[in-house]
């Protein structure tokens, strides 16, 4: 078996592991296309625009509650995440974790259809529940993937993953524009329909993915939320001696800050700047989608073959490129090249991103160093729709997406100097 062919059965993490099986890459990827179902309904396409213009209509300050909100969310994922990393690593659950999440997750997200004009209270509290549980299933899912890879093969099986949430991603956008284009039906359906595919989508992961960890005894005096607790404290004093990884986090902070805002504004942008409609909108992200694709699967084999570095290089010049033009673009037309660019400029600085930090990951330490991951990512998720939501009530939406780039441009900056070595084992 060759661990660097992408067709072939991954190594096994450790010696007393069994082997990994393709069914368990597809059952991994499987998570990735149910729970973009979610991000790009509810956070993008849809609801975003639908919270700002119906349940928020007339209320000036719409962007920056949608944006408060999303930063809400990711504030209690990182109260919460260490917790849940310590019960997933020491109770050996992660996708018992992972069901839960989705469940809760998809009940949130369907239950938004009922919510009227005017209610925005209402709305923004299953938001940021649905939004809450999304972040932590990021964080369990994430934590296979050192599991199920080597540092030879990473980089594509996290392309797979993204490429699989594009797939999803774009399933559910075909599925929105029919139903409100050819069926005529309002839009609350397709927050039940998101609810609905997030859930049984997520399935296959339950069935096909193996829990590889071993549960653990707490040690006399031990509980659950002192390992939380100590776990934020562990990485205080661990991360220092992890440098490169250390100064990783301080860039992905940056340049997912300007992701998450654009993932949170995007359609906001399209419809205020440029007065697309909800169709024309469905149909930009469509190709957004296909073009992720493309990204994270082309930039997960470059990535093996010419480096992370230089790949991510790549997607924040790339980023860099799409905030400007978003900024002096002037027609519809024109934006849709800009989306195409945009889309695979974001699949492949996610699969990237996280490829990095699964090869810098010492061994058989995936949830602890996953759990970091996840707490500079919901870190990223508060600065990034905050600023962008409150800029753009302060002034418009054009100067907010201008004022994004230098998130990228900060990351890219931080990233320069770096060496992206994998983890030596015993490290």
């Amino acid at each position: 078996m060759n661990a660097s062919d992408p067709t072939a059965d991954p190594a096994p993490t450790a010696p007393e592991y069994p082997p990994v099986k393709r069914s368990e890459i597809f059952g991994w990827c499987c998570f990735d296309f149910a729970n973009s179902s979610f991000t790009t309904i509810i956070i993008t396409v849809v609801y975003a625009v639908y919270f700002t213009q119906v349940v928020a209509a007339g209320d000036a300050h719409a962007a920056g509650w949608w944006g408060t909100a999303l930063a809400v969310s990711q504030l209690g994922a990182i109260l919460l995440g260490p917790l849940l990393g310590a019960l997933a690593d020491a109770t050996a659950r992660k996708k018992a974790f992972l069901l839960a999440s989705a469940i809760v997750c998809s009940l949130g997200t369907a239950a938004l259809a009922f919510v009227g004009p005017g209610e925005i209270a209402l709305a923004l509290g299953l938001v940021i529940v649905a939004n809450l549980a999304f972040s932590l299933s990021e964080n369990l899912c994430s934590a296979f993937l050192p599991e199920i890879s080597t540092p030879e093969n990473a980089g594509r099986i996290s392309g797979y993953g993204w490429s699989f949430g594009y797939c999803g991603g774009l399933l559910s956008l075909v599925l929105a524009l029919v139903m409100l284009q050819v069926l005529d039906w309002p839009a609350t359906w397709t927050f039940l329909m998101t609810g609905v595919f997030f859930f049984g989508a997520s399935l296959p992961t339950q069935f096909l993915l193996r829990e590889r960890a071993r549960p653990r005894r707490l040690a006399p005096g031990e509980t659950f939320a002192g390992l939380a607790f100590a776990q934020l404290g562990e990485m205080r004093r661990e991360l220092p001696r992890h440098r490169v990884l250390a100064v990783f986090f301080g860039a992905m902070t940056l340049f997912l800050a300007g992701l998450s805002a654009v993932v949170a504004f995007a359609a906001v942008f399209a419809t205020q700047a440029l007065g697309m409609t909800q169709a024309e909108i469905i149909q930009l992200f469509i190709v957004l989608q296909i073009a992720g694709v493309a990204g994270a699967l082309g930039f997960g084999y470059l990535q093996d073959k010419i480096g992370a570095k230089i790949a991510l290089i790549g997607s924040l010049a790339l980023w860099i490129v799409v905030c400007v033009w978003a900024w002096r673009c002037a027609g519809k037309t024109e934006f849709f090249l800009v989306g195409i660019l945009a889309g695979a400029a974001m699949g492949s600085l996610q699969s990237a991103g996280r490829a990095v930090v699964a090869t810098l990951t010492p061994p058989g330490r995936s949830g602890e160093f996953f759990g970091y991951w996840g707490f500079f990512g919901k870190l990223a998720g508060i600065v990034g729709p905050l600023v962008f939501g409150w800029v753009a009530t302060a002034t418009d939406v054009r100067q907010a997406i201008l004022l994004n780039a230098g998130f990228f441009l900060a990351g890219l900056l931080v990233l320069l100097p770096l060496s992206l070595k994998p983890a030596a084992p015993g490290v």
